[in-house]
């Protein structure tokens, strides 16, 4: 009986080191790789148009509507004690979102590029578990997870390779400035 349990205690550890032998690792910096999408220069051009064009749009419009508003709250002779009332209220909303519109203006710009990434980061997104289901990964981590790594498993070249985009000879370790990042899943 003893020697039937050390046979099924070793078959286990077999079978347990064996399941581990199976699982395959890889990382991936996906801002970088995003970084190296042809895509970006489009979302930058048309970032830089939305800032020129479509933001002053909206800023000068709230001007203008504080200015009506306060010229009928202002003009005691023509208007009514209620209208007046009515227009400061209006004007004190309008003047509220002059004062915040920096930071406004900074989220509707957060806003489109976002909204402008997120077909850039689907694609990177889909190469890497292309990658991972065709070289046999079981487990894809984010660069900045890891501590230490083996540079072999880094799936860079493997995913700019699966998109046909050129990652240059010297890459940079630590990227400071990257796209802001949409919320994108892998597995799907």
């Amino acid at each position: 009986m003893k020697k039937f349990i050390a046979i099924l205690v070793l078959a286990a550890g077999l079978v347990s080191g064996t399941v581990q032998a199976q699982n395959k690792f890889g990382y991936i910096r996906v801002d970088e790789m995003v970084s190296y999408m042809p895509e970006l220069k489009k979302i930058d051009t048309l970032l830089v148009i939305f800032q020129n064009d479509s933001l002053p749009r909206t800023y000068n419009y709230l001007l203008s509507q504080y200015k009506y508003y306060d010229s009928i709250a202002s003009d005691s002779i023509r208007q009514t004690a209620i209208v007046r009332q009515q227009a400061a209220s209006q004007r004190n909303d309008f003047l509220g979102e002059l004062q915040n519109w920096q930071s406004t203006a900074q989220a509707l710009v957060e806003q489109k590029q976002n909204m402008l990434l997120q077909p850039v980061y689907d694609k990177v997104f889909k190469a890497i578990n292309d990658v991972a289901k065709e070289k046999g990964y079981t487990y894809i981590f984010s660069k900045e997870a890891l501590l230490v790594s083996p540079p072999a498993d880094d799936l860079i070249p493997l995913v700019a390779e699966k998109l046909k985009v050129k990652v240059p000879a010297n890459p940079p370790t630590n990227q400071t400035t990257t796209p802001t990042k949409p919320t994108g899943k892998i597995g799907n």
